[in-house]
């Protein structure tokens, strides 16, 4: 008989990853969540997670029954190997490469090899993962085709099945604050602006209409600039 699909979202605590969990929720019968310490300048993003968690519990009787555990895997080793501004109190620049100094090299690679494998101990079969080659910043490990190339390799390596999947591959932080209102309401996007963490400064303060953030770093001008265009548009319609 077919199995059901059941899916493994990584978790962040940011605006995506919760859209990401969101969309899974509306999709699969049973929903784990995992997550990474990889000593990131903008760990209070960890901080968050939980009560981000315990909050759409709440938001749906269904999501609920379906949130299954949740699971956060030390991979301090990133931040003793890379020298990025994610990792270290540097500024954030534009560096030879093209590339911002806010690229971590291999990152998102280990993330998904480790989710896949968690996967495999659960006999979960989707991987379901933030990455957009709409808004974002040129990383290489963010683009559909590396995330294609992935899923074959950890099926080829683990002589699995699994399913990788990127809802917000092409759309824009615009259309990604929609898509959290068509999942989960105002209430759930009301969730992911006061409650989740996108800056990569790792500042709170007191929140903007979008959320909390330094409203500078590159992640908290594309979250501000999609509300923005959200709620013209909302208010508009």
């Amino acid at each position: 008989m077919h199995q059901p699909d059941t899916a493994l979202v990584l978790f962040s605590g940011g605006q995506d990853s919760t859209t990401c969990l969101a969309w899974a929720l509306e999709r699969y019968e049973h929903v784990e969540t995992i997550g990474f310490d990889y000593g990131q300048r903008h760990a209070i993003e960890l901080d968050v997670r939980a009560p981000v968690l315990a909050k759409m519990r709440a938001l749906s009787a269904t999501w609920d029954q379906r949130l299954g555990e949740d699971h956060l895997i030390d991979l301090s080793l990133i931040s003793r190997i890379s020298d990025t501004a994610l990792t270290s109190n540097v500024e954030i620049q534009m560096q030879a490469n093209g590339l911002p100094n806010t690229f971590v090299p291999g990152r998102n690679l280990l993330f998904m090899t480790v989710a896949a494998t968690v996967a495999y101990r659960r006999s979960l079969n989707v991987l379901v993962g933030g990455m957009c080659e709409t808004d974002f910043s040129g990383y290489p490990d963010c683009r559909d085709d590396t995330m294609k190339a992935l899923q074959v390799a950890l099926n080829l390596g683990m002589a699995t099945r699994l399913k990788v999947e990127t809802p917000l591959m092409w759309i824009d932080k615009k259309q990604t604050w929609q898509l959290a209102e068509q999942c989960g309401g105002e209430a759930l996007v009301d969730l992911i602006r006061f409650d989740t963490h996108t800056c990569y400064l790792g500042e709170r303060g007191a929140p903007h209409a979008w959320g909390h953030g330094c409203g500078k770093c590159p992640a908290c001008e594309l979250r501000a600039r999609g509300y923005e265009q959200y709620a013209r548009e909302r208010l508009g319609s």
